[in-house]
């Protein structure tokens, strides 16, 4: 089943990629076409050399890390890091997206589906050679993951079957069973959840701080770890740095231990120019490139320093949305949105003149010199089986965005080039997006310019990252519409944090206690008969509907995907790029070229 899948995503994934590709690459006259079959098949059939222990690689981050608690991570400025440091019972394979034994080595599934006994792989450990055990893993279940104490915690959302929690069991210290209530089609892949020991943390848990544990002052040899690499330091606003963890699990094909690298290296930089710089200056070793530096970058890989790979459009997303939060102020009784700008939000019609009035063909000639692609709804081309093109769209269309508005009751009532609303309020809202990220702040620019040229008024400004998601997430939601952006995935349930009402980072109206809309509560009926639905077939025609209602009711207004444009230092061998995982999907195989010495 999951082969046959496989297979079919593969296929939906690299045509689709090959299709996006030429309706945007004939935008830039420096991209030539590019065989993305080729390249994922080449993926496919790589072979890792053995390589040798020792050097360095070092990578670049905007943000300094908010924490490296994986349990409470809601963003990337957590997971960026938390990867190298946990794992699970799976781990999904980065060319193949497949999911493949990591902590566990085998599993064993009853006839009906639902009890999964695992089998951990004999003799592993944590990094300080105490045995991972079938314990850690029904303590990270049972006392982290469906602790209500502990907050926020999105893997609650994804791990509730129709709000029911899995029996999670050790049977001996080298068995873990669970057993479901109702069979759950992703469960597999979603035991790639990081595993932490109990050793460490149960303590902490039963002193109810665990919250607010690992978090960036938590000392860093108290983090034990089961992946390639364990914290070492981290100096606020400079670097985050990692080192090999001696007790990792994975072996070569010889039998010499992985990783290969001493250390992963993050360099914290201010934003993405100075990150190219960075790179051309050799400071760091690899660069997620943007659009516009493409033929600069191509024209100097001559020089043989690095290589530029192009893998097609990206899985992540850039999208607008604002405060439908009809809550209050439990202490005050104050709404937490004004009640214009609330009624002005809550209008599907309103959403969709925005939406209209987003000029995405210029975001992708502007921003990324031709190499993007429009995106109308959650998933994308390169998401594979589940995306679904065949959803509403928003060309840019001013008369449209106009005529919308006026059906909504906004008028320029006094000729001063903004609109007001059917009493008189001039449409006026705050709009922010992180600082750092120059390709969503120039997105951000056209933007703010597209909303004034219907008649908006807009205050624009840049927050830190961190500061935008404690806006978004945490009382009192002190903000009116954000552009930011969303990793992606092939499996939509994955999703269910940001789609579910009852999800905590359902963005645009977190946690709600039942659903404020009818379409939130069908998207709520389709993930909760989605993730018990067996049958392929099924699943799909219910995420299908799920990206439809997404792009009917806007509650995120998508505007580009850009290209997976990477540029890697030749000094780092066993790169096997693929438009599936990008070029550090096998960081712990990477090693440094004979020769070439630690910086």
């Amino acid at each position: 089943m999951h082969r046959a899948l496989i297979s079919l995503c593969s296929v939906s994934l690299l045509l689709s990629l090959t299709s996006c590709h030429k309706q945007s690459a004939s935008k830039s006259g420096d991209a030539a076409p590019v065989d993305y079959m080729a390249i994922q098949k080449k993926a496919e059939l790589f072979v890792p050399a053995v390589g040798k222990t020792g050097g360095e690689i070092i990578l670049s981050t905007f943000s300094d890390p908010k924490s490296f608690n994986p349990i409470t991570a809601t963003e990337t400025s957590t997971s960026e890091f938390t990867q190298y440091m946990y794992e699970g019972l799976v781990r999904i394979n980065g060319v193949s997206r497949l999911p493949e034994p990591s902590l566990a080595r085998s599993w064993d599934i009853s006839a009906d589906g639902l009890t999964w006994t695992f089998h951990l792989r004999p003799g592993i450990l944590w990094s300080d050679s105490v045995p991972i055990t079938a314990a850690d893993v029904e303590f990270t279940f049972n006392q982290l993951i469906y602790n209500n104490d502990i907050n926020p915690c999105s893997s609650r959302d994804i791990f509730l079957i129709n709000n029911k929690p899995l029996n999670v069991a050790a049977l001996d210290s080298a068995t873990v069973q669970f057993k479901l209530p109702v069979p759950f089609a992703p469960f597999l892949r979603s035991l790639s959840q990081e595993i932490l020991p109990h050793h460490i943390w149960a303590p902490i848990v039963k002193k109810k701080t665990f919250a607010q544990a690992l978090g960036i002052r938590t000392n860093p040899d108290s983090m034990v770890v089961s992946g390639p690499f364990c914290l070492q330091s981290y100096i606020s606003s400079q670097k985050v740095v990692f080192k090999r963890n001696p007790h990792y699990w994975q072996k070569d094909s010889t039998g010499n231990q992985l990783p290969y690298l001493d250390r992963v290296i993050y360099s914290i930089v201010q934003d993405q120019n100075a990150e190219l710089l960075a790179f051309k200056r050799g400071d760091i070793d690899f660069l997620a490139a943007k659009g516009e530096d493409f033929p600069g970058l191509k024209k100097d890989e001559a020089n043989g320093s690095f290589t530029v790979f192009r893998l097609g459009p990206n899985t992540g997303a850039n999208f607008l949305f604002f405060n439908q939060n009809t809550g209050r102020d439990s202490a005050t009784g104050k709404p937490f949105v004004d009640s214009v700008k609330l009624s002005w939000f809550r209008n599907v019609t309103f959403r969709k003149a925005m939406a209209y009035a987003l000029d995405k063909e210029s975001m992708i000639r502007i921003v990324m010199n031709g190499l993007g692609y429009p995106q109308w709804s959650p998933m994308t081309p390169a998401e594979g089986y589940f995306y679904n093109p065949s959803v509403t769209t928003y060309l840019y269309n001013i008369k449209e965005a106009k005529r919308l508005l006026a059906e909504a009751g906004f008028f320029d009532k006094n000729n001063d080039s903004i609109l007001e609303d059917k009493e008189g309020h001039p449409l006026e809202f705050s709009f922010c997006t992180n600082s750092g990220n120059n390709v969503r702040l120039k997105i951000a620019e056209i933007i703010r310019k597209d909303l004034e040229s219907i008649g908006c008024k807009i205050h624009f400004q840049q927050l830190e990252f961190n500061s935008i998601i404690a806006k978004i997430s945490n009382k009192p939601y002190e903000w009116d519409a954000v552009l930011l952006g969303l990793t992606g995935g092939s499996e939509p349930h994955f999703g269910r944090n940001v789609w579910h009402s009852s999800g905590n980072l359902h963005m645009w109206f977190p946690s709600q206690s039942k659903p404020s809309s009818t379409w939130e509560t069908s998207i709520d009926s389709i993930f909760d008969a989605g993730v018990v639905e067996l049958d392929v077939v099924k699943r799909k025609a219910l995420y299908d509907q799920w990206q439809s209602s997404a792009a009917d009711n806007v509650p995120l207004i998508y505007t580009v995907l850009a290209e997976q444009i990477y540029c890697i230092n030749n000094r780092i061998k066993n790169i096997n790029p693929s438009p599936n995982g990008g070029i550090l999907h096998n960081i712990e195989r990477l090693y440094v070229e004979t020769g070439a010495h630690a910086r």
